[in-house]
Order: structure tokens, then C-alpha cells, then sequence
């Protein structure tokens, strides 16, 4: 088998398939809940504890060259090392947000198959004739 055909007989099985769409329906839903906590819990969050960005949040481990704004962007653009804590809070909170979101929809999902009525089992089937004929003849063969 060719390594052309091999690969292609395992990019076509199921799981390799679904593993694509998994992740490219996982991208566009980051983007998604990236929207949410960024334009929408964020913000209330920031006005709750007084309008502060955590993102902005940061120490500076090098002293700033001279002409070089004290934001953290112009900081990063000139090179000089920061330890950016408040943009590892923002992430972090992302991925709580994300896993609950993720939580909540499998645990939605897991109910819906449960509430699914149970198939009813197929009752058997009668046997065919030519059956039936045979289990008479080794019947009364083995009286």
C-alpha cells in the first residue's frame, strides 16, 4: 500500500473527520466566547470594581527607555520586559468563562439523550414454516 493510499484510508475514517469539525467549530465558538468576556463580562466586571482594565495591569522589569510611553503595548513594541499579570488574569477568566460555557452545554446535551425514549425492543419474530416443519420432525425423532 502506497503511502498516498494509506494516508488517505486514515484521513477518510470517522474519527480523523470528526476531529477536524470538532476543531474548527471549537475555533469559531473561541472566537465566540473570546467576544463574550471581552465586550460583555469584562466590561461589567472593570465597572464593578471601579472601571479597571486587567489587561493594563503589569510590572516593568527593566527600566523604560527614554521616549518609550508607559503603556503596556508601546512597552512591548520597544522590547523591554514586562510581567504582564493582568493580561494572564484575562486569559485565565477566558478559560474559566470557556469551560463553564463548555460545561453547561455537554451537561444540556447529556440531558436531552437521556430524556430520548428508550427503542422498544423488537418482539421475535415468528419462526419461518420450514422451521417450525423441522422442530416437529427432530421432535418426534426423539421420541
Amino acid at each position: 500500500m502506497s503511502f498516498v493510499s494509506e494516508f488517505k484510508a486514515f484521513a477518510m475514517k470517522g474519527n480523523v473527520v470528526d476531529l477536524a469539525v470538532g476543531v474548527i467549530i471549537g475555533a469559531a465558538f473561541g472566537k465566540i466566547v473570546d467576544s463574550v468576556v471581552a465586550d460583555l463580562i469584562m466590561p461589567v466586571v472593570g465597572a464593578l470594581f471601579g472601571g479597571l482594565d486587567f489587561s493594563q495591569f503589569y510590572f516593568v522589569l527593566k527600566d523604560i527607555p527614554p521616549g518609550v510611553p508607559n503603556t503596556l503595548a508601546d512597552l512591548k513594541k520597544a522590547g523591554v520586559p514586562v510581567f504582564a499579570w493582568g493580561s494572564f488574569l484575562t486569559v485565565t477568566l477566558n478559560f474559566v468563562i470557556l469551560a463553564f460555557i463548555i460545561f453547561i452545554m455537554v451537561k444540556q446535551i447529556n440531558r436531552l439523550k437521556r430524556e430520548e425514549p428508550a427503542a422498544e425492543p423488537a418482539a421475535p419474530a415468528e419462526p419461518a414454516e420450514d422451521i417450525l416443519l423441522l422442530r416437529q420432525i427432530r421432535d418426534a425423532l426423539n421420541k
